[in-house]
């Protein structure tokens, strides 16, 4: 396949390019994720891409490509499968998404961790888990044998969706994230069976993946993460928008003001101690900051929306 004319409709710019079609974008993403597009090739389209940003059309198309190519996961019966996804880690705060997975199991709701990480410069997620003894699954069957036993499984990217993780690892190369890292926050290993929280960085993204979770029908959460992780900031609660069957609903509005610590609570990213107060507020020792209560529960009622 050529693939210069898809270039030549995408590469002009933010002004002058053209959005694919949805049937385009499929077959673009599919090759890409299969390995097939030339290494120069697939940097001019990343790149343009992320000039031009995804069109409505385009992520639909990407996400096709994307499901076909996910492995699935068995949910156990009951609730839906949250499915957290860890990219960023922790910079500067406490990454409390453990916190999120393990009250949620704790209620007997299923929940799926995956990801992956290359950023040198902030605390892996996978070091926190590991710290709060949650290994990644050797494999699927794994993950869904610990799904079964305790509401909680862990998986890397390369395991989920193998065609994926390449185009993620371009990052340190490129210099520049690219539209798979916006795929792997709303990769669906148990579509009509899930609730996908998906988190953003930036607030343009909010607007576009607002309309790419109604045109896509699942039910979701979208959130302005915390340094990128999928919870909501404990010293300011962003807004938490909730999709299901094409329509939207905002579940908790966001909190005026800025972020300023919560006082009386250390608020490190080291492993260790984030690790100690994720136990303590666990055992009830130390309180859990309110945006993460309402998170929980905004995705608890998620979990229970009939399964299609």
């Amino acid at each position: 396949m050529s693939y210069a004319p898809l270039i030549k409709e995408i590469g002009r710019g933010p002004k002058g390019s053209k959005p694919l079609t949805v049937e385009q974008a499929e077959s673009l993403f599919g090759d890409m994720m299969d390995g097939r597009v030339p290494d120069l090739e697939l940097g001019a389209i990343l790149l343009s891409m992320r000039i031009k940003a995804e069109s409505r059309e385009e992520l639909l198309g990407f996400q096709r490509a994307l499901d076909a190519r996910t492995h699935h996961i068995a949910v156990p019966p009951g609730p839906r499968l949250v499915v957290l996804p860890t990219y960023n880690g922790a910079r500067r705060q406490a990454n409390l998404m453990p916190l999120v997975a393990l009250l949620l199991a704790r209620e007997g709701v299923p929940v799926l961790i995956q990801g992956r990480h290359d950023f040198e410069s902030r605390v892996s997620p996978f070091e926190l888990l590991a710290a709060l003894d949650i290994t990644p699954a050797a494999s699927i069957a794994e993950a869904e044998a610990q799904l079964a036993a305790r509401h909680l499984a862990c998986l890397p990217l390369d395991t989920l969706a193998p065609g994926l993780d390449p185009l993620l690892a371009l990052r340190p190369r490129l210099g520049l994230r690219n539209s798979s890292h916006t795929l792997a926050k709303i990769l669906d290993p148990a579509p009509g069976h899930s609730v996908r929280v998906v988190s953003v960085t930036h607030p343009e993204y909010l607007e576009r993946l607002h309309t790419h979770l109604v045109a896509d029908g699942g039910v979701a959460m979208l959130l302005r993460g915390t340094e990128g992780e999928a919870f909501a900031n404990p010293r300011r609660r962003p807004q938490l928008q909730v999709f299901a069957n094409g329509a939207a609903r905002v579940a908790f509005p966001a909190e005026e003001g800025g972020t300023p610590p919560v006082e009386g609570q250390t608020d490190s990213p080291e492993v260790s101690a984030n690790a100690a107060r994720i136990r303590a507020m666990l055992a009830g020792s130390a309180s859990i900051p309110q945006p993460i209560l309402d998170q929980v529960q905004a995705l608890r009622e998620l979990s229970l929306t009939p399964r299609s």
